[in-house]
């Protein structure tokens, strides 16, 4: 995290000004792929197949996706469980981002706590080639407070680790009510906006060491009057009502951040980001996932390896491409956050543990 120097600069220290530079492209833009899914792309890939999905299936998917996609990325997630080969099969030049948390949460217990993969730490992931470290955070910030006292702790510990070692941190906070239900119905999209806002100004603060948000957008476009993505005429919000949330939760954030597809298809997140662009939202980019290559969980469910491969060459680039012109008109780069590159003074990190 930037911190503020007398006059207007900021001071950054070189592990994370290059570990965020190596997961941008070169004007600063963060077009990232997301391929971290591991017991929800299991379950997806058996239900085609109609068989277990083993961990070597899991890895080959995770691997072609890689390889066959950051061509057109300036960097992709992974995890250390199922996608180390995947991080060998990059494209030169691109960056890599590896989650540390543990996949889903268990439900037997209230609050959607998070926990980390036992096996792995900061340093392991940097060794294993992490130029960033990535915590996904089921988060509602109405949520008792002894459960979200336990879950700023938890962001604070993973903020002071990759701390130590320079690492930049990218937080993924994703809201939920338990008292509302389906994130994705009508009712949950009202109440969104205000989340969003709350959770982006809440790990802001210095104290989480949170380098980059990944946020989701804060309204569902599904319900947003007039939009492609509303078939049913279900309305949350105007599109007026719906830009001034994008930059109402835009205000909130004192770090730079970028939008996760959060599983809607290609076609929806384009229209999503066209929205936030239109309502000139400063966000840095994206870290993309199903909404990229989920149709080809099909034909790789069907026709294995062969099958995926021969889609993701066609419409797999296709959908990359056209997200990332959507990204060359709407994006701006990172370090507009901070007032540019020029206005970042990188200092070596005197304690780093690297």
């Amino acid at each position: 995290m930037a911190e503020t120097q007398t006059g207007t600069k900021v001071r950054m220290t070189r592990g994370k000004f290059e570990g965020i530079n190596a997961i941008a492209d070169e004007r600063g833009i963060i077009r990232a792929a997301a391929m971290d899914q591991r017991g929800s792309l299991r379950k997806a890939i058996a239900k085609v197949k109609g068989s277990e999905v083993s961990d070597a299936e899991l890895s080959e998917f995770k691997a072609l996706v890689t390889e066959i996609l950051t061509p057109y990325a300036s960097a992709i997630l992974l995890d250390p469980e199922y996608g180390l080969e995947a991080v060998a099969r990059r494209a030169p030049g691109t960056g890599v981002l590896l989650a540390y948390e543990k996949t889903g949460y268990d439900a037997s217990v209230k609050g959607r706590l998070p926990d980390l993969l036992a096996e792995w730490s900061v340093r392991r992931l940097v060794e294993a080639g992490a130029h960033a470290i990535k915590i996904l955070l089921y988060y509602d910030p109405d949520d008792d407070a002894r459960i979200n006292t336990i879950k700023h702790a938890f962001i604070e510990r993973v903020g002071a680790e990759c701390r130590a070692y320079d690492v930049p941190f990218f937080l993924e906070p994703v809201s939920y009510s338990d008292a509302i239900g389906d994130e994705k119905g009508l009712e949950f999209a009202r109440v969104k906006p205000d989340k969003v806002k709350k959770y982006m100004a809440e790990f802001s603060k210095p104290q989480y060491g949170v380098d980059v948000l990944k946020v989701e957008v804060p309204v569902n476009i599904r319900y947003v009057e007039g939009s492609r993505a509303n078939q049913d005429g279900q309305i949350a919000y105007s599109r007026e009502e719906a830009k001034r949330y994008f930059r109402e939760a835009a205000a909130a954030a004192r770090v730079p951040f970028i939008y996760l597809s959060a599983g809607v298809s290609d076609e929806v997140f384009r229209e999503t980001l066209e929205l936030a662009a239109e309502a000139g939202t400063p966000f840095a980019g994206v870290l993309c996932g199903r909404a990229t290559w989920q149709d080809g969980i099909p034909e790789y469910g069907r026709g294995g390896a062969a099958a995926l491969r021969r889609w993701l060459e066609d419409r797999g680039v296709k959908n990359i491409q056209a997200l990332n012109e959507v990204l060359q008109r709407g994006a701006k780069p990172w370090w507009d956050f901070y007032g540019g590159k020029d206005n970042i003074e990188v200092v070596d990190y005197p304690f780093s543990m690297r």
